[in-house]
Formats: structure tokens, C-alpha cells, sequence
């Protein structure tokens, strides 16, 4: 479903899922105070439509993806019955259209041309004008003070644009959106945090010392850009291309009025500059979503060049901190749709999920179908070698009949199958930069648990395994059939 930003705001507006508030609020901690507040209630709270930001006439927009309907709103299926899975079954049945058949003929081959022409109408389109340049600003126009860019934890290095999403360009003409926090030194330059494992710092690393590496910063546009510049796509596939598979035609694109790249043409603001990768400044600290201030450390400065908009942009921001908060539903996201990518490498997975209480890349249960021994073990091993997966610092491994979305039943595989010598592997690898309990810079231990039964065929276990404890089916369906006669729906009074 194609919409922009402001649309997609309207139909939050019709579906109850957006509060305004028309008294004023300062970007300075309170809008942050209440985000936090409101996106802390049961289901993620509302979005947020801040009238009027004090010292600012443009809007305010916060938590617009603080919850599962509104996710699934923004990527256009909150009218499917599988909501974000259904984004999954596409991938997966895209995957086994590719896949190359066995002895495969040219039939084969020609089936495969409806699936390419499909692919071909998801390619963004250049357009000459776009929305996103009703007004242009250069020179002596460009002040960075005049948008409201929030400050929203008290020891944070000064006010952060938390919500853009920065456009840059390979040497080698390869496209990268990603979302990367941006602080306001002045009214001409920012922070540009692309962190060590980014495709933003791998993107700067092909300029040379001097040379600058053109940037543009995207707000708003379709909602599903958010979640592409999140995404761990492969390195093949763009996040543009990629909204374009979500929406099911291309994105538009428009020209940049200082330099040569290209950002959505519907977007709210643009803001236009460069990075000289020799170039660096302290940048942070920052309340960030681990629930700690992320340290200050030195990194690129963006030199803004321009800045462009609608005649009547709004704002969008977002607040991270201690989860659950607006980010954990981006997570949610990320855990349905790239299920089928996961499991091209681990075909024996059946189920993941990321709980919000790990921040991402901190905690990752696995349901597992497990057919030999070392099997948990081999599944860990691989989920540290896949994409930005590789972060994990915990993989929890747990039978292929258990949900790995019900906490309470993996605490309980946790606790009641788990032999602390055996079934649990440390290894050394790669993590988060953000991550501040190791003792090493992005480097430290991570801890695999195998939570599956065990079993002397598979595992060599000594005893004999205890069986579960459940009742028999028809018992089941008798108590089923009877329950509201017994009293215990609440409808009647026990006996």
C-alpha cells in the first residue's frame, strides 16, 4: 500500500491510534518524558502529535510506530490475517521461485519471467520535482536551531535528530539508507554516528582523507522507510528497493538541490551535506536504547549544506531508552519478516523471537527440530556467523514443539532442562559497540544455552528422560464442553 507520511498520520488519526496535544510542549526532555511515558502503557500507547513545540512552528511526531497495528499500518498489512508474517510468506515464496531447480529446463526458466517483471516494478523511478523542495534553503538560510530536534535525556551531549534517515553512496555507485543518530553541534553541522559494523562507516572508508563523501538526511516519506533503514537486508539488496517490494511499486525519487544523490520525493525535510572521513568531533554521550548513556566518542561531522521541505512539514521523532519503547515493534518486525532469510541457512529452525527486554542484540530464543547430537550447538555457532545477527550475546535454544514467544514456558525449558557444565557454550566474537559490559571495544563473550531435551539417542544422556506432565485429549474436550456449566468462565457462582 503506498502512502507518505502525512497520510499514513491521517489514517492513525481514523483508526484512534494518534493523540494530538495542542498545549505547548519543549522539545527540551518533556516530549521525551511523555513519548517515554505513553510508550511504556500496555500495546505501545499512541502516537503522538505534538501541535506546538515551544520555540518552534513545525509539528511534532512520536511513537508513530509504538505499536503492532500501527507496524503493521506502516508496512500496509494491518488488513492481512497474518499481519507481519505475511510480509514473510512473500519472501519465502520469492525465495523458492528463485531457487534454481534440479535439472532444471528452459520452461523452468521462462516460469521465472513473471517473478522478474514483478521484482522490475519495485525499482525506484527519478522524477524531476518532488514535495520535499516546495521550499530550499542555502547559504545563510540553513539554521539547524530552527527545526525541533529534541533533546530527550538529561545528560545527552545536546539536542539529537533520532528519527532521519541518512542517504549515502558507495564509491562503486552502491546505494545505503540507514537510520543513524545525528547531533546538533550548531546551526551548519552535525554528529554523523555511523558506528564501526555500519554500511554508513563502510560507505566513508572508500573516500579519501579531504574528499567528501556526500549525505542526505530523509524525513518522513512512506512509513515504511523507517523499517528499511533498520533492516539487516543483504549487501544485494537496497533499502530502497526493498520499501519498493513492501509497497509494491517503486519509490520516487528526486534529486538532492546540492549534490547528486537521491532521496524520496513525498519526504516532510531533507537535509543536504558532506563528511570528510579524516574529519572527527566528540560526539554524546546519548540515553540510548540499551537503557544506558552510550559514552561520548569521537566521530564524523556532516557540514549541512542545504536544507529542503514541504510547505508544511512535519516532524518526526522518536525517543530510545530503557525498552519496551517505540523501537521494540521495529524489532517485532525484524523478527517475522527475516524468519524465511534465517532460514535458508538454518532450514531447521521453526520459530525466533527478539524479546524487547534484550535491546535487539542481546537475547535470541530459537525453536530448533533437533535431529543429532551438537545440534543446538551448531545452530548457535551459526546464528554468530549470520549478518548482524552476529551481535547476539545470548542464543537460547529450545525444542521444536515449545514457543519461544511465551517466556514463561522458556524459563521454565530453562531452568528444568539445562545442566550448567553441558548444555551451555562460551565463545568469543564481535559485539555491539554500544554494548558496555564487556571489558574489550565491539569485543567480548557470548553464551549459547541448549534448553532441549535431552535423550540417549541423540544426546548420550546417561538416564532415561522424564515425560511431560499433560492430560489426555479427550479429558481435555470434556472439560471443554462443560467448562461454562462448572462456573469457571465467571458466569455463575461455583458451588
Amino acid at each position: 500500500m503506498s502512502q507518505d507520511f502525512q497520510t499514513f498520520l491521517k489514517r492513525l488519526e481514523a483508526a484512534d491510534e494518534l493523540r494530538r496535544v495542542p498545549v505547548a510542549v519543549d522539545p527540551y526532555l518533556e516530549m521525551g518524558a511523555i513519548a517515554d511515558r505513553v510508550s511504556k502503557q500496555p500495546g505501545g500507547g499512541s502516537a503522538l502529535y505534538f501541535e506546538r513545540p515551544q520555540g518552534h512552528r513545525m509539528p511534532v511526531v512520536m511513537n508513530a510506530f509504538g505499536s503492532l497495528r500501527r507496524m503493521q499500518m506502516a508496512l500496509g498489512v494491518d488488513r492481512e490475517p497474518r499481519g507481519l508474517d505475511a510480509i514473510a510468506d512473500r519472501i519465502e515464496g520469492l525465495i523458492q521461485q528463485a531457487l534454481p531447480k534440479p535439472g532444471g529446463s528452459f520452461l523452468d526458466k521462462l516460469a521465472k519471467l513473471p517473478m522478474l517483471a514483478e521484482v522490475g516494478s519495485w525499482m525506484p523511478k527519478t522524477v524531476r520535482k518532488g514535495l520535499c523542495q516546495e521550499v530550499v534553503l542555502q547559504g545563510d538560510a540553513v539554521k539547524l536551531s530552527e527545526l525541533p530536534v529534541l533533546t530527550t535525556w538529561p545528560e545527552d551531549g545536546g539536542p539529537f535528530i533520532t528519527l532521519g534517515m541518512s542517504h549515502v553512496r558507495y564509491k562503486d555507485g552502491r546505494r545505503n539508507m540507514g537510520l543513524y543518530r545525528l547531533q546538533v553541534f550548531d546551526d551548519r553541522t552535525l554528529g554523523f554516528h555511523t558506528q564501526l559494523h555500519h554500511d554508513g562507516a563502510r560507505a566513508r572508508h572508500g573516500y579519501a582523507p579531504g574528499e567528501r563523501m556526500p549525505v542526505a538526511v530523509a524525513f518522513g516519506g512512506d512509513p515504511n522507510l523507517v523499517y528499511c533503514a533498520t533492516a539487516p537486508l543483504p549487501p544485494f539488496i537496497s533499502e530502497v528497493l526493498f520499501s519498493g517490494f513492501l509497497r509494491g511499486e517503486g519509490l520516487e525519487l528526486v534529486k538532492c538541490v546540492s549534490n547528486d544523490l537521491e532521496v524520496p520525493a513525498d519526504s516532510e525535510l531533507v537535509i543536504e551535506g558532506w563528511v570528510d572521513p579524516a574529519e572527527r568531533r566528540r560526539e554524546g554521550p546519548f540515553g540510548d536504547h540499551t537503557g544506558y548513556y552510550s559514552l561520548a566518542d569521537d566521530y564524523p561531522v556532516l557540514h549541512v549544506e542545504a536544507i529542503t521541505m514541504r510547505k508544511d512539514p512535519v516532524f518526526p521523532a522518536t525517543i530510545v531508552g530503557r525498552p519496551p519503547q517505540e523501537d521494540a515493534y521495529l524489532g517485532l518486525a525484524t523478527e517475522r519478516i527475516f524468519l524465511p532469510l534465517l532460514r535458508m541457512v538454518l532450514p531447521e529452525i521453526r520459530d525466533m523471537h527478539l524479546p524487547a527486554a534484550g535491546a535487539f542484540h542481546n537475547l535470541v530464543i530459537v525453536s530448533l527440530k533437533k535431529e543429532y547430537p551438537g545440534h543446538p550447538q551448531k545452530v548457535m555457532s551459526a546464528i554468530w556467523g549470520t549478518g548482524q545477527i552476529m551481535f547476539t550475546k545470548g542464543v537460547v535454544v529450545v525444542d521444536e514443539d515449545i514457543d519461544p514467544h511465551d517466556l514463561q514456558e522458556v524459563l521454565f525449558r530453562l531452568t528444568s532442562n539445562v545442566d550448567p557444565r553441558r548444555d551451555m557454550m562460551f565463545v568469543d566474537g564481535p559485539l555491539d559497540v554500544l554494548d558496555h559490559a564487556s571489558d574489550r571495544f565491539a569485543f567480548g563473550s557470548k553464551v549459547g544455552i541448549d534448553a532441549t531435551r535431552k535423550n540417549r539417542p541423540f544426546d548420550g544422556f546417561p538416564r532415561e528422560w522424564p515425560r511431560d506432565l499433560v492430560f489426555p485429549e479427550a479429558v481435555l474436550e470434556r472439560i471443554a464442553d462443560r467448562w461454562a456449566s462448572y462456573g469457571l468462565d465467571g458466569s455463575a457462582p461455583l458451588p
